[in-house]
């Protein structure tokens, strides 16, 4: 694969957007995500087209990704959960900036409303350890880890159909070792998504989700 990660401004230790996800781990620590790592035929790729059903497509800057064919070179089986700490409108721009160093693949608004910034077929530089970007899908949601008003009805319910859909995609399980929090991830220096997401809560409309025919044309 030859490119590695590059590494975020580490502005502080505190979880922040603008902190990133692009610190490195060796890719032998254990979780590695690989299936050789080797690039096969490179699937076709749409302007615009998004993975996830209702998701508006915002790129985000193509210093913040790396090109992958997953899963046929990395296998997905997890999902990142990710709090913006700033709302929004400020992921997008960052994302959107190439000096930033980091992007996820979605973000979640506080009213539901979705944006697609990074193909799932790609390494989106969300995670702050290479084998955990190369195998999982990262979800930002609006709001600030020590503010439980910051996530709302809509917003669990957006995310819980997009884990959903992340979860049928790739066929793994939605429990609390494949949908984890960016606290959780080995190596991590940060504090989301916070005392006050509900995990219980998120896991019942993940599964209810899961349990409902898939719309016509979902993966």
């Amino acid at each position: 694969m030859g490119k590695t990660e590059r590494t975020g401004s580490g502005i502080s230790r505190r979880r922040a957007l603008w902190i990133g996800g692009a610190a490195v781990v060796a890719v032998g620590s254990g979780v590695v995500a690989s299936r050789g790592g080797l690039p096969g035929t490179a699937k076709p790729r749409t302007p615009g087209a998004v993975d996830q059903p209702g998701a508006e497509w915002v790129a985000a800057s193509s210093a913040n990704w790396r090109r992958a064919d997953r899963p046929d070179d990395y296998r997905i089986d997890r999902v990142v959960i990710h709090v913006v700490q700033g709302s929004f409108a400020t992921a997008l721009k960052v994302f959107q900036n190439p000096l930033h160093a980091a992007a996820s693949h979605y973000v979640v608004r506080r009213d539901g409303h979705l944006a697609q910034v990074v193909r799932e077929l790609d390494v989106a530089f969300h995670a702050g350890n290479r084998a955990y970007n190369e195998r999982s899908i990262g979800i930002e949601h609006e709001g600030f880890v020590d503010r439980p008003e910051s996530f709302t009805t809509a917003m669990y319910a957006a995310s819980a159909r997009l884990t959903a859909g992340i979860c049928r995609r790739y066929g793994f399980p939605a429990d609390r070792a494949h949908i984890v929090g960016h606290s959780e991830v080995p190596g991590a220096d940060h504090t989301d998504p916070g005392p006050h997401w509900d995990w219980d809560g998120y896991l019942r409309l993940v599964r209810g989700e899961l349990r409902k025919t898939p719309p016509k044309g979902a993966a």
